[in-house]
């Protein structure tokens, strides 16, 4: 298996159209983390993406015959530029099969290399399903994102790179969705210097890879996150998952808090915006060193994207303090008496407060959301809640819990005591005009909606948290019903 890819790798014909993209020193992060980082800059690739080397490796190495078929894939961003990108380049028809909720500016950009798109299903995998009809139906070359030898070899190219740059390295982390890019840098990596450690990240709700090889063989996720869509896949792929077993040395999860903050870290080292896929193996980079203690080592990461919608700037920003534990979300009761707001404030010190909600809950108790900014990370938020707890707030740490970061910040409320049998579930809708319809039409009247939070992240999903009365003998009556809309929920009750 090894000397298979490596020679694919070394035949690869990526240079047609792909740098090879610079590898830079992260010098500040370097300098917190007590080891030498460098970053490889495949955000610098003419599609923005490590994405192209495989695409093109791939349509490259078709026969005429099958040239003269044309291509087609299905893909919601970085695949579908490169193969669209390719196949202008070698002038072949394409075909780009995206989901209704792709983000119009990645629709778009495929098009501007003059593919035809083609929009269906909400799901990657829906599109995928139908590209692959598409392709019979009309004889085109399906190009896999990830499972395909070449295009695992072209993704490989990397590693050659990496190593000429620096040759005397100790680990090299590698973002993982589908595992088409760890599989080829494994592969190259260990066939060269097998003492490097090859580790391999995920978001910590869409680790595929991280099951796999916990259960020793592929397995299907019930649903995955959405934040890092680049990345986000159900099932790693089988060629990937067989040299990853052999090849790839460890895992690590991460939380979106720390994918934000290692967005903000590239951007601070080289005024480039990652996105979350792009960032993710610089947030794996940081928790393995913090995990494992590492110093005085020299630790490579990947920065494989740079593709991301303007729109999601905000949310990015408002979670990176978090990521980096530089800021604490509580809830806090304090008496509802004059004077209260400043006899709390002044209990703060001078600790900076970044966020304040105020809300009255009854003649004696007001309900505070209050953000405040750590100076010494974990250690100061413990000693912040022991401080509040000691002089008599009742103070819940919600710094943690995604139901308070994505809707309760941004609504002035809380418990009503004039509403019975209220439930609360967080859903995840595709972003596409009619969905909430759909939603509302499906849900019926049978049951009242008691609260309803909406906010658009400049993602391919809208994040809605509603509050709906459902008597306790009803519920199983109620989830059957969430189970036929087919949209990921979560009863946050």
């Amino acid at each position: 298996m090894l000397d298979r890819y490596v020679e694919l790798i070394n035949s690869a014909t990526v240079y047609d159209v792909c740098i090879k993209s610079p590898l830079q020193p992260m010098s500040l992060l370097s300098d917190r983390l007590n080891n030498t980082v460098l970053i490889k800059r495949e955000d610098l690739q003419p599609i923005h993406s490590f994405k192209l080397r495989g695409a093109y490796n791939k349509i490259s190495q078709l026969s005429d015959a099958d040239r003269d078929k044309g291509v087609i894939t299905s893909s919601a961003g970085n695949h579908a530029q490169g193969v669209a990108y390719s196949a202008q380049k070698l002038k072949l028809s394409a075909t780009i099969v995206m989901p209704v909720t792709t983000p119009t500016i990645k629709v778009d950009a495929v098009k501007r290399y003059g593919a035809t798109v083609v929009l269906y299903g909400d799901t990657y995998e829906e599109s995928f399903t139908h590209a692959q009809t598409l392709s019979v139906q009309q004889g085109s070359i399906f190009i896999h994102p990830y499972d395909d030898p070449l295009v695992i070899a072209g993704q490989g190219t990397i590693a050659p790179e990496i190593l000429k740059d620096c040759p005397e390295i100790d680990y090299l982390f590698v973002a993982v969705g589908g595992g088409g890019l760890i599989s080829g840098i494994a592969t190259y990596i260990k066939s060269v210097n097998p003492q490097i450690k090859i580790i391999g990240v995920e978001p910590d709700n869409s680790a595929c890879m991280t099951a796999a090889l916990a259960a020793n063989e592929r397995v299907v996720l019930d649903q995955v996150g959405i934040f890092a869509d680049g990345v986000a896949v159900k099932q790693v792929g089988k060629q990937a998952f067989e040299i990853a077993k052999h090849y790839v040395d460890d895992m690590i999860v991460v939380s979106t808090d720390e994918i934000c903050a290692a967005i903000k870290d590239i951007f601070e080292e080289t005024r480039n915006i990652a996105e979350p896929a792009g960032a993710l193996a610089t947030a794996g980079l940081k928790a393995y060193v913090r995990n494992h203690t590492l110093s005085s080592k020299t630790l490579v990461t990947i920065n494989c994207g740079a593709n991301t919608n303007f729109d999601r700037l905000r949310h990015i920003a408002e979670r990176a303090e978090m990521g980096e534990n530089r800021e604490a979300i509580l809830s806090v009761a304090i008496p509802e008496v004059h004077g209260s707001f400043k006899l709390f404030c002044d209990l703060l010190g001078k600790r900076p407060i970044t966020e304040f909600n105020y809300r009255y809950n009854t003649d004696t108790i007001a309900h505070v959301f209050v953000g405040v900014g750590l100076s010494n990370g974990e250690s100061d938020r413990q000693a912040l809640l022991s401080l509040l707890n000691e002089n008599g707030y009742d103070a819940v740490d919600l710094t943690d819990n995604d139901v308070a970061k994505l809707h309760v910040r941004y609504m002035v409320g809380g418990h009503s005591s004039g509403v019975d049998n209220e439930k609360l579930f967080r859903f995840q809708f595709p972003e596409r005009p009619g969905a909430l319809r759909q939603f509302l039409t499906i849900l019926g009247s049978q049951w009242n909606i008691s609260l309803f939070h909406y906010r658009n992240h400049g993602a391919a999903y809208g994040r809605v948290l509603v509050g709906i009365q459902v008597p306790d003998s009803e519920m199983a009556q109620f989830r059957s019903l969430l189970d036929t809309i087919n949209y990921s929920y979560f009863d946050e009750t």
